[in-house]
């Protein structure tokens, strides 16, 4: 069946449709998270969107190695957690608690006013990943 997606009136920015239709890091199908030692989700199921991340850290370096994720939700939530993964792929750990989520909405290009929740949301799972993290 070949779906044809009308982007006629796309109101986000040329960022944001290229991470929503082109996601970078996605954890697909085949994704293994047995080297990852990091993960932290975030959001309800019941409410909108989930984010949940994972992370391959480096214990010598404090290097963030890879950076996984899967999104359940919008073109925003979407976008934001793909351009967060490829931010902190190869970021040092402290480095990349020092992203906030107007640095996720910069790298995009911005995102509607009532859709800004969703680069917190991204910001918020990250923080939980690197939480696991470090509680080892």
């Amino acid at each position: 069946m070949n779906i044809k997606i009308v982007q006629e009136n796309w109101v986000y920015s040329k960022k944001v449709k290229d991470h929503f239709f082109h996601p970078r890091n996605l954890a697909d199908d085949s994704f293994d998270d047995s080297e990852y030692n990091g993960v932290g989700t975030v959001g309800s199921p019941a409410c909108g969107d989930v984010m949940k991340i994972w992370l391959k850290i480096d214990p010598k370096t404090d290097k963030i190695l890879d950076c996984k994720w899967q999104t359940f939700g919008c073109a925003s939530a979407i976008a934001s957690t793909s351009m967060l993964s490829t931010m902190v792929n190869g970021m040092k750990v402290d480095n990349a608690l020092k992203i906030k989520p107007q640095d996720i909405l910069d790298k995009l290009g911005g995102l509607p006013p009532r859709k800004v929740h969703c680069s917190v949301l991204g910001d918020k799972a990250l923080r939980e990943a690197i939480n696991n993290y470090r509680d080892g």
